[in-house]
């Protein structure tokens, strides 16, 4: 009998509802979330398996509302006198809290929710085996490495069923199911004493919420020997120049960009300056909503929790909040920052749907979910033609920003140099900086094809929390950029 992907562990179902009725408080208000995951992670190094390991976790988080304060306590012990433990731990910090509590909550900022959300998937993990995933992972990295030269070749997946259930004493019932897929392919080229790395859009940028149809092996390998090849030709590169001159960016990069320079500095936590101690602040102040022109009018940038197969798409916040898509900034103009219902009550701003937490045992914060630059017209030739002399890059491989989410210089893997309207050599070490708002106003093509990716390594809070984002982006030009090659 062959081991399919759907090895899971059976733990005994857990029914939120019941839970809720039996663990009885004093507090005001109780909700109640439940997180299920299980991982599985599938990785092969130079056409041999490294790791082929399943873990999992679930349990409860308990919050409890006493005299306008919230607080939490989390417990995997799901039995009655677990919970029951955890609820009394967390009215007895709320009630010792209250005196000092920095607002009044009320169901306002938890407000009755019900529905359901199941990720869309075509094949589940009970249709494909074990054994023959892994070895169409070994195939992955044979194609990889194209020549001697490869020295290192590494094909990794990373395949996440969650469920996540939220009931609460003000009728709330929420049920969301997850399937979420995450790779990795790529390889470590060297000659001599120059090493380059080349992978299919940057560490683990393609994740998506599906099933195992999202891996169209056949077209892998293909995509696979071009990392290869690829990495083989920024052995023999010339350096990234060292001027100020257009910047093309691949939608694998503009994920980065839109990540560090849109969607952390308009996190209203952080400019509440809730983060600035650990994860830093903002240079965007509460005032600038509704007025600051971050970018050129062609910068229209959504969060949209609500696109289909996206990496961080959801109905519901872990408040209640239905979440829906908003823009951030229209026509260049800020508008909105990405606040739940409790910074929004703190600043007076509007906000979205992002109160998320990483698992069971983490309050929530404020995070991004899926930010997406807006597509606009034209193909990425087309965006190409309109450059006299600048730089395409693609696929991030190092990234720096202030603590202000303003100036930063980002590094990529791959670049082309543009000449009279078209490409011509290939380029190694390409980097480029800037300050995010001039930045944004230098956006002057923004192409009509988005393309879909994500990262499940978002990193914030204290204690730390390890959230998925998912960003969509056409190809962009920006003019009059300082770039720059390795050494710099």
């Amino acid at each position: 009998m062959n081991t399919t992907l759907a090895l899971a562990a059976e733990f005994p179902e857990f029914d939120i509802q019941s839970a809720l009725a039996r663990i009885g408080s004093e507090a005001d208000w109780i909700g109640l979330r439940y997180v299920q995951e299980t991982t599985h992670r599938r990785s092969v190094r130079n056409g041999k398996p490294e790791d082929n390991s399943v873990t999992f976790e679930r349990g409860v988080m308990v919050e409890a509302r006493v005299d306008g304060q919230l607080a939490y306590a989390g417990t995997s012990d799901l039995s009655e006198k677990g919970l029951r433990e955890a609820t009394r731990q967390a009215v007895r910090l709320a009630r010792i809290s209250a005196p000092h509590k920095a607002m009044t909550f009320t169901d306002r900022h938890r407000p009755q929710a019900v529905g359901r959300y199941l990720s869309p998937h075509r094949a589940g993990l009970d249709t494909q085996s074990l054994g023959e995933f892994t070895d169409r992972l070994i195939a992955a990295s044979r194609h990889l490495k194209v020549a001697d030269k490869i020295v290192n070749a590494t094909a990794e997946a990373t395949l996440v069923e969650t469920r996540l259930q939220y009931a609460s004493t003000n009728g709330s019932d929420i049920d969301e199911q997850f399937l979420l897929v995450a790779c990795n392919f790529g390889v470590t080229a060297q000659d001599g004493g120059v090493t380059q790395r080349r992978s299919l859009n940057g560490p683990v940028a393609r994740c998506r919420q599906a099933g195992l149809e999202f891996f169209d092996f056949e077209a892998l390998y293909a995509e696979c020997e071009r990392a290869g090849v690829q990495a083989l030709e920024l052995l023999a590169a010339d350096d990234c120049p060292n001027e100020t001159l257009d910047l093309v960016l691949a939608p694998d990069q503009m994920l980065l960009q839109i990540h560090e320079s849109i969607g952390h500095p308009l996190e209203l936590d952080r400019i509440l300056g809730d983060e600035r101690n650990y994860a830093g602040w903002s240079f965007v102040r509460p005032e600038d909503f509704g007025r600051l022109q971050y970018g050129s009018h062609l910068m229209n940038v959504t969060f949209d929790p609500t696109v289909e197969g996206q990496f961080a798409s959801y109905a519901f916040d872990d408040c209640g909040h239905a979440a829906s898509r908003e823009h951030l900034i229209k026509d260049g103009l800020l508008l909105r920052g990405l606040g739940s219902l409790e910074s929004q009550s703190r600043l007076g701003l509007p906000g979205v749907a992002n109160f998320r937490a990483a698992s069971w045992n983490r309050a929530p914060i404020d995070r991004m979910a899926n930010i997406n630059l807006e597509p606009g017209s034209g193909s990425l030739d087309d965006i190409v033609a309109a450059v006299e002399r600048g730089v395409y890059m693609e696929s991030n491989i190092s990234w720096s920003i202030d603590d202000y989410r303003n100036k930063f210089q980002f590094g990529c893997e791959y670049a082309r140099l543009i000449e009279n309207g078209r490409f011509t050599q290939v380029l190694k070490n390409p980097n480029y900086r800037g300050v995010t708002v001039p930045f944004w106003q230098s956006l002057t093509r923004v192409g009509g094809t988005s393309e879909m990716f994500g990262t499940p390594y978002c990193g914030k809070g204290e204690p730390s929390q390890i959230i998925r984002v998912g960003h969509a982006s056409p190809p962009c030009l920006f003019t009059g950029v300082e770039v720059f090659g390795g050494g710099l």
